[in-house]
């Protein structure tokens, strides 16, 4: 045998030395020598490799470039001669054979993440996304929270017992040419107003088979009508003297009754007639508390406490949507009036809130004297505080209603996929090419 011929010693890589991608993964084929004076012989270039294709016969790829030309889990299994432990026509519900666990439960392959998303959109079908309920629940709370906060202030300290009594006692006095309108606002007329809103919630939830939001829509009620009742429970010590001797009267019940009937029509109508339904809702609870006001039933605070307390329970009620509590899938659509609607009432509520709580800073040192310009700032820095607290609660509870009940997928599924053309529009499409 000659030297040639002897098997060459296996060469050692120094594992400190740098790496070379080119030697240690694509090996160069030996090049016969040729002849001083003529030229060498090159190599045919094989043609580049369609995206996606796999090489004939299943052959491996031979590089890295080959291995990056294969778009799909597919054919780099087909191409590595790898069968997947999942069968064909489903999605795996684990990690897969050519993308093992990395140790930690997570598979790192892209038909796993495929197979996780389209678990978590079908469960989209029974209720939202946890993002859309922790939402509710966090406003809900801090809505909650807020009108407890308003009735403090208003109970427990000599400006909120002063800006109560003269903005109540002066309302009509300052506020007469613009808002005489206020004087239809009778009990009767919001009684009976809410009830129709409230029957027309049931009604349509009934019609479009809303079983679960019908239930939501009773369980809510019935927390309302208790939470009226706190007015009975919640102490009022008169710490300065006030033209008004009446007690505890937080939160108004006529408001509570508004606010909830207006907030059950804003759920229980379909996603078309949400934001139609969030401005008569809007209209509908800034008349029955300013009425209250007008027609001295109760403070500012009383009604500004209701309508933050009814919106709070509302938002944690859509907590607990699910099912036929949502919109159908194949009517899942978003809302550009809702966007458009909460976008711009929340916005200006919370600048109507900012603006009232200066204009009360600012009136503050002529409350406990009496003087007019003082009773000018309190009843219109009620007025704007009243108009935002209506449009930040009512806007914030339309787009929490739309996030819950038409949750969107990731690849923006909302409907039913296209089906193929009936038989005779094919032939007709035939015919014509």
């Amino acid at each position: 045998m000659s030297d040639e011929q002897q098997p060459s010693a296996p060469r050692i890589r120094d594992p400190h030395a740098p790496a070379n991608l080119v030697d240690d993964f694509e090996p160069l084929p030996p090049v016969a020598p040729f002849a001083p004076g003529v030229p060498a012989p090159v190599p045919p270039v094989p043609p580049a490799p369609r995206p996606g294709a796999v090489p004939a016969g299943g052959s491996a790829p031979s590089s890295l470039e080959d291995v990056a030309d294969y778009d799909n889990a597919g054919d780099m299994a087909a191409a590595l001669g790898v069968r997947p432990t999942f069968d064909a026509g489903s999605e795996p519900s684990g990690p897969s054979a050519l993308f093992p666990d990395d140790g930690d439960g997570s598979a790192a392959g892209p038909r796993s993440r495929r197979a996780a998303r389209a678990d978590e959109d079908a469960l989209l079908a029974v209720r939202p996304r946890i993002s859309s309920r922790v939402l509710c629940v966090v406003f809900g709370l801090l809505f909650v929270a807020a009108a407890f906060g308003v009735w403090w202030f208003a109970v427990y300290t000599e400006t909120g017992q002063s800006l109560d009594d003269m903005a109540e006692t002066s309302f009509r006095a300052v506020a007469s040419s613009g808002f005489g309108w206020l004087a239809a606002g009778t009990h009767a007329v919001v009684a009976a107003g809410s009830a129709v809103l409230a029957v027309a919630a049931a009604v349509v939830a009934g019609v479009r088979r809303r079983w679960w939001l019908l239930g939501q829509l009773a369980v809510f009620g019935v927390l309302c009508a208790g939470l009226a009742e706190l007015k009975h429970v919640l102490p009022r010590p008169f710490i300065i003297h006030t033209d008004i001797t009446d007690g505890s009267s937080a939160p108004s019940g006529h408001v509570v009754l508004a606010v909830a009937a207006a907030l059950a029509l804003v759920c229980a109508v379909s996603r078309g007639w949400r934001w139609a339904a969030s401005l008569l809702a809007m209209a509908w609870t800034w008349f029955a508390a300013l009425s209250v006001v007008y027609g001295q039933w109760h403070r500012p605070s009383d009604a500004a406490m209701a309508v933050l307390l009814i919106g709070g329970v509302a938002m944690l009620a859509l907590a607990f949507t699910r099912t036929s509590g949502m919109d159908r899938p194949g009517q899942r659509r978003s809302s550009a009036g809702v966007q458009v609607l909460s976008s711009v009432t929340v916005t200006a509520g919370a600048m109507a809130c900012l603006y009232a709580s200066y204009v009360i800073w600012q009136v503050t040192p002529g409350l406990t004297m009496g003087a007019q310009w003082a009773k000018t700032g309190a009843v219109w820095g009620s007025v704007i505080l009243l108009t935002g607290v209506t449009l930040l609660t009512v806007g914030l509870v339309a787009a929490l209603r739309q996030l819950t009940a038409a949750p969107l997928t990731r690849l923006g599924l909302v409907g039913a996929p296209p089906a193929p053309p009936a038989r005779g529009a094919r032939r007709a499409a035939g015919r014509q090419s």
